[in-house]
């Protein structure tokens, strides 16, 4: 018996080892990612517009891990509003040169910046006049020397145990590809809809798509009333908790009648608790409301509510019908 429960607790030691390991690698790896955030500067920005600046395509190349990292990063680009693709370096030598021309730019990841068959395509990046940039974690490396813009991606260590396999360091270049393509989305003005129209294939594209009507939460047909969360102007606050509560949805509708007064959200309650110390007693909904709160028509696109929302800080829109009665509401969750 002793020998059984030695054996168990062994066994949770173990598993307990094993999960603090893996918390200590997340662990390293954030903060690694936070380094890098802190390392940015002026050549990020250079990168940004060199990118920008192109008439053809970003053509993005590795090799091994590096080469995975920069396929994700091509396809990023790509369905974000920046055409580009991406090139095996190692086949590059063996004509796959040819698919890069002097209105293209490109984006060479190395780690160690010595990798030879990523090296061997400088010669003919710099004959044909395309601009470069390098994602590398050695800025003395011959690829750091060769390229018009270098971009730090060094970190302190991997997380692998015996510092060799490529993890820290491959997600601090996945970070810094994503960085510039987002960066390029913002320069861009790359909108939720043309998101949804490169992406007719998949669920997202699909949702931003459709119509507000077609999503939102909407008055019940099948039962008399509102299948939404609304309170009467003369309700009280503590009262709006409870229905807001239960409707589920951050939020309650102050209507006298059909008509919209205005809107209570759970931000709203919150910041009602800190300003009355905790005390909601005696006051009334018309006291803390957000008057002629922010609206939509049924028809518009999904995807421009969702930029509204982006816009304006929100996280829901209430919507009304062609003759401006509230008809339900959209939130930012039926998009994400």
């Amino acid at each position: 018996m002793k020998n059984i429960i030695s054996s168990a607790r062994l066994l949770e030691a173990r598993r307990a080892r094993e999960v603090d390991q893996a918390r200590d690698a997340l662990r390293h790896q954030a903060q690694q990612i936070a380094t890098l955030a802190s390392r940015l500067d002026e050549r990020f920005v250079e990168a940004v517009s060199l990118l920008e600046r192109v008439e053809g395509h970003v053509v993005v190349a590795g090799v091994g891990k590096s080469g995975q990292i920069g396929r994700k990063l091509a396809s990023t680009l790509s369905s974000t509003g920046t055409p580009a693709f991406f090139v095996n370096a190692a086949e590059a030598a063996h004509g796959d040169l040819g698919m890069i021309t002097s209105r293209d730019a490109v984006i060479l990841i190395s780690y160690s910046g010595k990798t030879e068959e990523v090296l061997r395509m400088i010669p003919h990046i710099n004959r044909i006049g395309a601009p470069s940039v390098a994602l590398v974690g050695n800025q003395n490396s011959p690829l750091a020397r060769s390229c018009d813009v270098v971009l730090d991606v060094s970190v302190e260590r991997e997380a692998c145990p015996n510092n060799l396999a490529p993890t820290t360091s491959s997600l601090a270049t996945l970070a810094m590809g994503d960085a510039l393509a987002m960066s390029l989305v913002r320069r861009q003005r790359f909108s939720a809809n043309d998101f949804g129209q490169l992406h007719p294939g998949g669920s997202l594209g699909d949702k931003l798509s459709r119509r507000v009507g077609e999503v939102m939460r909407r008055r019940s047909a099948r039962v008399p009333g509102w299948d939404l969360p609304i309170v009467s102007p003369t309700a009280s606050v503590t009262d709006c908790l409870l229905t807001m509560t239960e409707g589920r949805l951050g939020l309650v509708l102050v209507m006298d009648g059909n008509r919209m007064l205005g809107i209570l959200t759970d931000g709203d309650l919150r910041r009602c608790l800190q300003e009355h110390g905790g005390q909601l007693q005696g006051l009334d909904v018309q006291r803390v409301m957000t008057p002629n709160p922010l609206t939509i028509g049924e028809d518009v696109l999904l995807g421009d509510a969702y930029e509204l929302m982006i816009a304006e800080k929100v996280t829901a829109l209430v919507v009304v019908d062609e003759g401006g009665a509230v008809s339900g509401v959209v939130q930012v969750f039926d998009v994400e």
